[in-house]
């Protein structure tokens, strides 16, 4: 997807987590770029380029506990303002 506006990142912790499966879901449910899952059975860092960033943290909730969520407006940084 080309134009995304809205650079998503967040952490997931729970147990035995599948950082693969994380990552296949991401790939096959949203419409997005840039995709960076990272992690291990307990702890999972998402980076994602969306226009639609609600929809990772609402699905990641369901698979552990989700925290340091941050949305950047990419658009408002290339202007020099705040993201």
């Amino acid at each position: 997807m080309e134009g995304c506006r809205y650079d998503t990142q967040l952490l997931i912790g729970g147990r035995d987590m599948d950082v693969a499966a994380i990552g296949d879901h991401f790939n096959e449910a949203f419409d997005g770029d840039c995709l960076l899952v990272m992690g291990d059975e307990s702890l999972v860092k998402i980076h994602y380029h969306t226009n639609g960033p609600w929809r990772a943290p609402e699905w990641c909730a369901a698979v552990g506990e989700i925290y340091d969520i941050v949305v950047e407006d990419m658009v408002r940084q290339a202007k020099g303002l705040k993201g």
